[in-house]
């Protein structure tokens, strides 16, 4: 049976990942902070489809939580077939009223870690001349947004990363995805401190279920990038090669500006 390691697997769409893996009898290493969550899930997941489940409660943004990590799953015995760079925030705000140390944290985990993970894992898959990985973007990672700046910067720093590396690993028989949804059913709203007033400002909101679908064919196929969700998320995606850089950041700026 294959093994996938999936951060940020204690709801929304590292859950769903685990889920679906899951049911096509996947084995599993979910990595989270919470404990108490992934001990939950993976009671669940191992009691319905009868898989291995190992749990590393984690917050990747410490010093050395990559190779702890990697140990982990050594000290298991166990190969990593795809690993899942899910985990990652947002925050909403102009940045010069943010709090500094939160928008560092975010870079710390949406590029740091998913940098840092990738390296450890990647290697052993190319010596092996077989595994996938999946890093999770965005369509904000098309262009950049006001008051979403560093959310937006690194989602395009994952999409350019994982695309780069889609070209340099395909002889090596391992697959590399980005895949960027679009408004998505989990707490990244909440999480991010949205006003109430963008409620019901977003297009058509996907399930995680769906995002993992279309990543899970998408990889299947041997795609370097999907765009997930609605056709205004994929035409939102093409917006930065029809349009002069500063009328459509002068766009954002209005859409977002609370």
């Amino acid at each position: 049976m294959s093994t996938a390691l999936i951060t940020g697997a204690s709801g929304g769409i590292g859950k769903a990942f685990a889920q679906e893996l899951a049911a096509r009898k996947t084995n599993l290493v979910l990595v989270a902070r919470s404990q108490e969550k992934l001990n939950q899930l993976a009671d669940e997941l191992q009691e319905k489809y009868k898989i291995q489940v190992e749990v590393i409660a984690k917050d990747l943004t410490e010093t050395n939580a990559a190779i702890a990590v990697l140990d982990a799953t050594k000290s298991k015995g166990l190969n990593i077939d795809f690993l899942i760079n899910n985990a990652g925030f947002g925050d909403y705000g102009d940045f010069a009223e943010r709090d500094g140390e939160r928008q560092v944290k975010m870079v710390q985990l949406n590029i740091l870690a998913l940098v840092d993970l990738t390296h450890k894992f990647l290697p052993l898959m190319r010596q092996r001349r077989s595994g996938n990985i999946i890093n999770v973007s965005s369509i904000a990672g098309f262009q950049p947004i006001p008051y979403l700046s560093v959310y937006a910067a690194s989602k395009a720093f994952v999409l350019s990363f994982s695309e780069a590396l889609w070209a340099e690993n395909r002889q090596y028989g391992v697959r590399i995805l980005a895949v960027c949804p679009g408004p998505t059913e989990t707490d990244f709203f909440t999480e991010a401190n949205f006003p109430q007033s963008f409620t019901g400002k977003t297009s058509r909101i996907s399930t995680p279920e769906e995002v993992v679908r279309d990543a899970l064919i998408a990889l299947e196929k041997g795609d370097a990038t999907v765009v997930s969700g609605s056709l205004l998320s994929k035409i939102i995606t093409n917006l930065p090669r029809l349009m002069p850089r500063e009328t459509l950041v002068n766009f954002l700026e209005k859409q977002f500006k609370g």
